[in-house]
């Protein structure tokens, strides 16, 4: 069951009539949390026993914590909560992985090792439902946060089903003080969630997967050689259908959330219109990268243990970040670039430490211009299906690549694709410190209600090919 369904729409009508009726408050939580087991049941229904042995890991392992009197207790149950959510995300995501490097490297000691073939399949959303549980455990174990008196609560936590499956991350702390007042319908809430909702699906539906994702296809799919334009042209139609696709969902999860009653964090702030890096990452999958610097960098010692310490700290964090996007050496590498362009940007700000510098206006838009360029080539890795592969676009992208290219992207699609990467490169760059709420509550009320009817009747009227999102294989 996806956003995008006419399941989806049933589904949540009956879930949000149970939510406003005359009940008391726990029983519309327990319809909340059924309905939550239920959404994740959809796609396959044994792995609903993977989330309840999450939420129960981490609930007992909490409680352990917060009655342990002795730190050698407390970092017991730490390892519990620990074992249990890494050990379930370590095989049903990267067995597979590790056993065919495995093999690769007895194959270099000339040792044929053929183990039984074994089909795992991915349970949907497993790295981010483990990741939020943990930030419970975590947050207990140094002391930020009290054990929460009610199961029900934690349980709807972890499974709350519009970020269940793809996000944003949330904190747990951040999410459970919603649960102790019941949520009495709001016009106003409730009108903007319906219209983040329509809204994200707009940019799933229509931007990235009918009019970004077959150009992107027509380059990734293919194998051979492709001229530089096409090279190009894919490369910025897999950049805004990434981004169209992600925040599009994330975009319909705060909506559908704010339809009952609940916020969930921002997890995407214009991110093509960053200035650097670090910036990049402030934009872009804001929940991931604050999880990654709250729980991962901050733990290998931050920046607080001198400059080549905080560069190895930062590449670990992205490297561990690629690699949790997927089970391959070429999510590694895209991590690996990031890291790497963030170790270079903490460089020259170390040795050019004069702000006024960065102010410039003609500064920022150079540096921004460098950013996209360099986001745009890691996105290669990211969408790639080897380092050939990888390789033979980003050598043909800087016109190093072979005189006789055998993909050609058919001209109609070029001056598509760069129109729409110049509009958000644009848009992008006009909203970078403005907020989409502000400005659409400045409109009229009729117009309003006319861009919501036009961007119905384009989904409906223009929808493309049906594709999964991209980051339910996380």
């Amino acid at each position: 069951m996806t956003f995008n369904s006419y399941t989806f729409i049933i589904f949540f009508g009956m879930v949000l009539t149970l939510h406003y009726s005359p009940l008391n408050w726990k029983f519309k939580k327990f319809n909340v949390l059924v309905a939550s087991y239920l959404f994740y049941a959809a796609w396959h229904p044994p792995f609903v026993i993977l989330l309840l042995i999450c939420t129960l890991a981490d609930w007992f392992a909490s409680k352990g914590i917060a009655s342990s009197d002795t730190i050698g207790k407390r970092r017991f149950f730490l390892c519990i909560a620990l074992c249990v959510n890494l050990s379930m995300l370590a095989f049903f995501k990267y067995a597979n992985f590790l056993m065919e490097n495995f093999i690769w490297m007895m194959s270099l000691f000339s040792i044929q090792y053929q183990p039984l073939k074994i089909d795992i399949v991915l349970p949907l959303g497993i790295s981010f439902f483990t990741f939020q549980s943990l930030t419970y455990t975590l947050d207990i174990y140094k002391h930020k946060a009290q054990a929460w008196p009610s199961f029900l609560d934690f349980a709807l936590f972890v499974s709350f089903f519009p970020k269940l499956v793809i996000g944003p991350i949330t904190r747990a702390f951040d999410f459970l003080p919603q649960c102790q007042n019941p949520t009495n319908i709001d016009i106003a809430k409730v009108s903007w969630g319906f219209f983040l909702l329509i809204l994200g699906l707009f940019e799933k539906v229509i931007m990235s997967d009918c009019l970004l994702a077959p150009v992107a296809d027509m380059l990734f799919n293919e194998v051979g050689t492709p001229d530089i334009i096409s090279a190009w042209t894919g490369t910025l139609a897999f950049t805004g259908q990434i981004f169209f696709d992600f925040a599009g969902y994330s975009t319909c999860a705060i909506g559908v959330a704010l339809c009952l009653g609940f916020t969930l964090p921002q997890n995407f702030k214009y991110p093509y219109a960053a200035i650097g890096f670090s910036d990049f990452w402030r934009r872009w999958h804001i929940s991931l990268s604050s999880w990654l610097k709250d729980y991962l960098y901050i733990s290998l010692g931050g920046n607080r243990k001198g400059n080549v310490r905080t560069y190895i700290n930062l590449f670990l964090t992205m490297l561990i970040g690629g690699l949790w996007h997927g089970a391959s050496w070429t999510f590694v590498a895209w991590g690996g670039l990031h890291g790497l362009y963030l170790v270079i940007e903490r460089f020259l700000k170390s040795i050019v430490p004069d702000s006024l510098v960065w102010t410039k206006l003609p500064v920022q838009f150079f540096f921004a211009l460098i950013t996209f360029i360099a986001v745009s080539f890691a996105w290669v890795f990211f969408r790639a299906d080897s380092f050939g592969q990888a390789f033979t676009i980003i050598t043909t992208m800087l016109t190093l690549g072979p005189d006789s290219p055998t993909i050609r992207i058919k001209y109609f699609y070029v001056p598509l694709t760069l129109s729409i990467t110049a509009a958000i490169l644009v848009s992008h760059w006009i909203m970078r410190e403005r907020s989409l709420e502000a400005i659409i509550g400045k409109m009229p009320w009729w117009l309003r209600g006319i861009v919501l009817a036009v961007l119905m009747i384009i989904i409906v009227t223009c929808s493309g090919e049906d594709r999964a999102f991209i980051y339910f294989q996380f």
